[in-house]
Order: structure tokens, then sequence, then C-alpha cells
């Protein structure tokens, strides 16, 4: 895919893998700007129906305004191809540079606060998030940003027939 474009953003990268598809770092065009652009594996959603779900919860994320959560801008297809573009954030994961020992233990707990942060807002919104899933990234300035909850479901929290009075 490097070089080719997908509705308006011209993919640049590969930036990442996994279980849903690739993320390439890819150049929106519209807007003069690098974004991170998520290519559904092909056969991922398999039909209608799933591409309405899929579609919900990208729209329920794009609503989750917060500093320490990447930007959720756009859900689309085109030719067959499904597709999720969210805000680029350049830096390392928190993995590798935790693992890297590029993170001094004194900045640890400031991660750790930014992090619960950011976790905070989309379970105050009912979701439930698979915590193999979640992947973050931070800043040469310290900010933490959330990238990726995995796949996530609302939480349906009101009462079943049985449990009404």
């Amino acid at each position: 895919m490097i070089g080719q474009t997908l509705s308006h953003y011209r993919v640049v990268e590969q930036i990442g893998a996994g279980g849903m598809g690739v993320v390439y770092r890819a150049h929106d065009e519209q807007l003069d700007r690098d974004v991170a652009l998520k290519v559904i594996t092909p056969g991922t959603i398999t039909d209608d129906a799933a591409r309405s779900r899929f579609r919900k919860e990208a729209l329920a994320l794009a609503k989750l305004d917060h500093p320490n959560i990447a930007t959720v801008f756009e859900f689309g297809s085109q030719d067959g191809v499904d597709f999720l573009v969210t805000a680029y954030i350049p830096g390392l994961t928190l993995d590798a540079k935790l693992a890297g020992a590029l993170c001094p233990k004194r900045s640890r707990p400031a991660f750790r606060i930014q992090m619960a942060k950011g976790l905070v807002r989309p379970m105050n919104e009912e979701w439930f998030l698979r915590p193999e899933a979640r992947q973050f990234a931070s800043h040469a300035d310290g900010l933490l940003k959330i990238l990726d909850f995995g796949l996530a479901r609302f939480v349906d929290t009101s009462p079943t027939p049985q449990q009404l009075p």
C-alpha cells in the first residue's frame, strides 16, 4: 500500500500491525497533515451488520475528546477496503520506551496518572476495554496518548426484565 492513496490519504509507511489490520502513517492531502491510517484486514468486516457495529464503535470513540486519547478523524470504506483514521502520534510506544530504559523511574508515576485519566473517560461512557489491546505512545514532551483500545463495545447497564420490580 505504500505510495498508494486511499480516499484522500497518501500512504507513506507502515508503522504497526495487529489482529484487526495494518496501521500506516499517511498524509492527509486535503488538510496537509500526517495521520494514522488503520486498514482493516479484508474479511474482518464480513457484512453490513458488522460494518454497522464497527462504524458505531468508531463514532463513539470519535466522541471521546480527551488529551490522553488519540483523536479519531474518520471511518470509511473505499473499493471494499475499510479503514479508520486517527491522529498520528510520533514517538515511541510506552512499551518500547520502558523496555529500552528510555523512561526514567521518576517519569513513570506521571505516565501512570495520564494512563488512568485516559482510561477513566471511556469507562465513564460505559465502554468495555480489552486490556491486552490498549497501546500507548508518548511524545518527547511527556504527554501520553492511548492509541488503540482494541475492539470495544458498549456495556448495557439497563436492568433486564427479570431485574425490574
